[in-house]
This record gives C-alpha cells, sequence and structure tokens, in this order.
C-alpha cells in the first residue's frame, strides 16, 4: 500500500499531508495504522492538527476527524473547502497558478458525471450539459463547455476557464458566479473565463 498520509512537525502546528491520488480508503487505512505514532507526539499540550494535501468532501472530512479525535482530543483544521462545487468557498486567497500540477481526463464528461482535482483541470472533449468539472487551479476544455465548471475551488482568484466555447449556464472562479440566459450564450461566442477586479469576465 502506498505511503498515503504523512506527519511533519511544524513550528506551532503538526502537519498531516493527504496524497493527492490516493483513494479515500487508502487514507483512512493509512492514518488507522499512524495514530499510534501521532499520539506519541502528545505530552501534556495540545498542538493543532492541519490536513492538507487533498480535496475532500465532507464526509471524508468528519471521517478523518473522528479518527484522529477518538484518540487525541486536539483542534483539527482542513486547509481545503468544507464543500466541493459551487457551494463551497470557505475562504479566499491567491496564488500564481502559471505552473501549476495538471490532470488530462481523456474523453468527453458526461451528464451526472464530476471531475474534481486540486491543481488544474484539461478536458481531451466536451463537458456536457449536467456535468461538472471542479479544479483549484484552471480549467481547460478542449471541446465545447455545457456544463457547470468551478475553477480556483479553493479560493484562487487567477484562476482561468478556457474552452473552444463556453455554452454553460453556470460557471464559477473562485467565490465569484455567473449565470447566462439561453440567448445570452446563443449571441455571444466566449471562449476565456477570467477574474478582473472582483467581476467575472469573459471574451
Amino acid at each position: 500500500m502506498r505511503n498515503s498520509v504523512g506527519i511533519s512537525m511544524k513550528k506551532d502546528e503538526i502537519l498531516i499531508r493527504l496524497s493527492e491520488g490516493a483513494t479515500h480508503k487508502e487514507i483512512i487505512e493509512c492514518l488507522n495504522k499512524k495514530i499510534p505514532a501521532l499520539k506519541k507526539l502528545y505530552k501534556t499540550e495540545k498542538t493543532p492538527i492541519c490536513v492538507t494535501g487533498k480535496v475532500l468532501k465532507n464526509k471524508e472530512i468528519d471521517q478523518i476527524k473522528k479518527i484522529i479525535r477518538d484518540e487525541i482530543d486536539v483542534e483539527i483544521t482542513f486547509d481545503s473547502p468544507k464543500e466541493l462545487g459551487l457551494h463551497g468557498i470557505k475562504k479566499a486567497f491567491e496564488k500564481d497558478v502559471e505552473d501549476s500540477e495538471t490532470k488530462f481526463y481523456k474523453g468527453s464528461v458526461r451528464s451526472g458525471q464530476k471531475i474534481e482535482f486540486e491543481g488544474s483541470l484539461v478536458i481531451l472533449g466536451d463537458v456536457n450539459g449536467g456535468a461538472e468539472v471542479i479544479a483549484g487551479e484552471n480549467i481547460v476544455v478542449l471541446g465545447v463547455l455545457r456544463g457547470l465548471a468551478h475553477a480556483g475551488a479553493k479560493g484562487n482568484k487567477k484562476a482561468i476557464i478556457a474552452s473552444s466555447r463556453i455554452e454553460s449556464p453556470q460557471i464559477r472562479i473562485s467565490n465569484i458566479v455567473k449565470e447566462f440566459e439561453k440567448e445570452d450564450i446563443d449571441d455571444q461566442n466566449y471562449r476565456v473565463a477570467f477574474i478582473q477586479d472582483d467581476n467575472l469576465e469573459l471574451e
């Protein structure tokens, strides 16, 4: 089993880093094995724990909290949105995204599918209506974007969304949302979305 969980001591906190490529099951198994070592780091004072490295869903966050708190009474924070998708921004920050880890998805994203990645996402096809793509940084769609897209999902306002044509009813960058009426989409040929002066702009 890969080493899905890393534990390191910082000056004012203990950092638990979750492997981006690991499944949630692998993370839970690895965390359970490392709890005894984590407990040994604590004497009398309770240094807070920060969990980072992977975008997590609410139920995954709750499960990780329970595993740790069943053994250690400690403050736990997550450097990750507590919800994913179009309602999940908890804090906003900026960083450069010119160099980011990128995931390539081969083929079109079908209705009902959700693709999530902490770095940038490149879709080698269309994103169909009813599908959702979420990225911590940029989203690039080589085909047509018809589904929901959320770039900068951890609050990065420098992220962009680019597509051969944007026909989505709603897109989001960081915590800024833009919705479209069908006639607006039909009248325009948008290819790039970005934030300028806290407004979501399209070209």
